[in-house]
């Protein structure tokens, strides 16, 4: 984890990141420039070179690393949604850029206003791990090879919209949960209890235990589905399963140190949400 960074006004780190975002996605008038006589390719170049000597010129570390940082996801957003509106086999995965690029910003800006406290660069989850990186890299790996020789195959279009429906189900139900544990969640596993940490089980919490975890495992096979990859789709649906029970049990063992017979009880009356996972075992 890189350290939090240092403590500017209430709010300007989810301004900055917001204004930096859209500015990258501001990359959805590029028609507009390419309509006025430049190339595509000369147009894009310009675009991103103009993009990063005006953050150099607007910030000096650390506000510059947030603002390259978000304003490349917004960069990423805006050449989603001109992907998924063009007229070719790529549009599903413009929908998937979308997703991936609203989801690891949102990450940010929920932390940013709902716990300022425990926010730093790595709350943008853009460094989560290798495993993710390599996992990511597969699924476009996947899509572009299929695409080639079975284009058919990325045309299924009732798959991808159904993929879409549990990415959207997801990145709500991960979001709601953050917002509902405000500066109890974390993005990493506690193991020593805070004077401010209490056990949270009202709203999405009276659903599931794990309603984050839940909202993340339907999000990253979402992807998989809206990308029609099969491959992938069975590896990822394996993978993160695995992640979130080991992940389960891990922050359980914590949980039950903090709060005991609470969350004891929690426990019994509330499942966890994630498929065919209880959770840490408790030997009476």
């Amino acid at each position: 984890m890189a350290g939090c960074m240092a403590r500017a006004p209430p709010g300007s780190e989810a301004r900055l990141s917001l204004a930096t975002f859209l500015l990258g996605a501001s990359v959805l008038a590029l028609p507009l420039l390419t309509h006025a006589g430049l190339q595509g390719r000369t147009g894009l170049a310009l675009y991103v070179a103009g993009l990063n000597a005006l953050l150099l010129l607007l910030y000096r570390p650390p506000r510059y690393q947030i603002a390259i940082r978000a304003c490349f996801l917004g960069f990423v957003f805006g050449c989603g949604m001109l992907l998924s509106f063009s007229q070719s086999s790529w549009n599903h995965f413009g929908w998937y850029m979308c997703s991936l690029s609203l989801f690891h910003y949102s990450e940010y800006l929920v932390t940013a206003v709902n716990n300022p406290k425990s926010l730093s660069l790595d709350s943008f989850l853009l460094n989560h791990s290798l495993e993710y990186t390599v996992a990511a890299l597969s699924s476009w790996i996947e899509f572009t090879l299929e695409n080639i020789f079975w284009p058919e195959l990325k045309q299924i279009t009732w798959l991808s919209a159904t993929g879409l429906l549990m990415v959207v189900f997801g990145e709500c139900l991960r979001k709601a949960a953050m917002f509902t544990a405000g500066s109890n969640f974390n993005h990493v596993v506690q193991n020593e209890k805070s004077d401010t940490h209490t056990l949270v089980t009202s709203g999405v919490y009276a659903w599931f235990r794990h309603p984050s975890y839940v909202g993340w495992f339907y999000w990253s096979i979402g992807t998989q589905v809206m990308l029609c990859n099969p491959v992938c789709g069975v590896a990822y649906a394996l993978t993160v399963w695995r992640f979130f029970r080991d992940r389960t049990e891990e922050e359980e063992i914590s949980l039950i140190h903090f709060f005991g017979e609470e969350y004891l009880e929690y426990k019994k009356r509330v499942p966890t949400g994630l498929p065919f996972i209880k959770g840490v075992k408790v030997e009476l």
